[in-house]
């Protein structure tokens, strides 16, 4: 796998939205909580999933602007590429990287997390935003269903094999990526996960997989907490994001056009769960507008079925039996 070092000037002195005051202090912290209060975050190594557009590129966007070295890991190698080439127009003191990763692949995610065990030896930042949304029934290389293959069991075999890297850093966090749509389906159903018995709903695929999402990270938290570690597990949601335009019927789109908040706002509760100083292992983090569809980071709550204790032992048994990929057994 191809990787292709970009490096350009330090930005020590650089601000998080790419402005240098005289006195090259960093503005305080507003409240509500923007972009322009991201800590510097020079010398930290972020991982960024499905980087190349949307919420995962303004989140590379930020971290790289605030001087954290960016490996913006997608499915396509000539978008990864592209996605750092405009990056670098937009900020070319970015310390940032393209990387091939799909996580609808269980071989992919292997192949990557050796290169990227080759080339590092820590990781400070494990932003795992990439996801399948409201696609029709189709089936991953490992003939998973596509959103919990990817959203879920992708992610949670990717946070496995690099938790060593994570372990290496100092204050490392990992940010899962979950939706509101985790509240439009009946619950998991870990007896047929992949819709081969039951008729198949987009709506209800993606939720039950960001369901998954949320499960797992409450359940990660408990076995990071176990052992005393230091490694901080989060999930962000974005509320209402314009980033998939041309998803769903014609009334989605003209909805989402509409009365969606663009996709830099909806990056905030990601940079929020990833770098603030008052977030807490277990915290989920969404938009504080009229239900959680917009506005600036807050902390939130989740449907009770996801910190259900039970119910994240089990996905975690499924989950390894799945992937084979096996962490922090209990």
């Amino acid at each position: 796998m191809p990787w292709q070092a970009r490096k350009a000037m330090p930005a020590a002195a650089q601000q998080p939205d790419g402005t240098t005051p005289a006195n090259g202090v960093r503005a305080q912290a507003r409240n509500p909580w923007t972009r322009a209060d991201l800590p510097r975050l020079d010398g930290r190594m972020a991982l960024v999933t499905g980087a190349n557009r949307g919420l995962g590129y303004e989140i590379s966007h930020a971290l790289a602007s605030a001087g954290a070295s960016v490996v913006l890991a997608c499915r396509d190698t000539a978008n990864a590429g592209r996605a750092c080439q405009q990056l670098l127009l937009e900020l070319p003191q970015a310390r940032i990287e393209p990387a091939t990763l799909d996580l609808a692949s269980q071989t992919s995610i292997l192949r990557f997390t050796e290169a990227f065990r080759a080339r590092f030896n820590r990781l400070d930042l494990l932003i795992n935003n990439a996801a399948a949304i409201m696609v029709p029934l189709q089936r991953t290389a490992d003939d998973f269903e596509m959103h919990i293959g990817t959203n879920h069991l992708g992610h949670f075999a990717l946070t496995g094999l690099l938790l060593d890297l994570l372990a290496a850093a100092p204050a490392a966090r990992i940010v899962n990526s979950a939706s509101i749509a985790h509240r439009l389906t009946p619950g998991l159903d870990l007896d047929d996960p992949h819709f081969r018995n039951k008729p198949y709903k987009e709506m209800d695929a993606y939720g039950k997989s960001k369901l998954a999402v949320l499960t797992y990270t409450y359940e990660l938290d408990r076995r990071l907490r176990a052992r005393g570690s230091p490694i901080v597990a989060t999930a962000a949601h974005p509320g209402y994001a314009a980033t998939n335009l041309g998803l769903g019927n014609v009334f989605m789109r003209l909805s989402t056009r509409l009365f969606a908040q663009p996709p830099a706002m909806g990056a905030l509760p990601a940079l929020y769960a990833a770098t603030a100083d008052d977030v807490a292992s277990g915290d989920y983090i969404g938009p504080g507008g009229f239900k959680e569809l917009k506005g600036h980071p807050k902390r939130v709550d989740s449907r009770a079925e996801a910190q259900d204790a039970a119910l994240g032992a089990q996905l975690w048994a499924w989950s390894q039996r799945a992937t084979g990929v096996r962490y922090l057994d209990a």
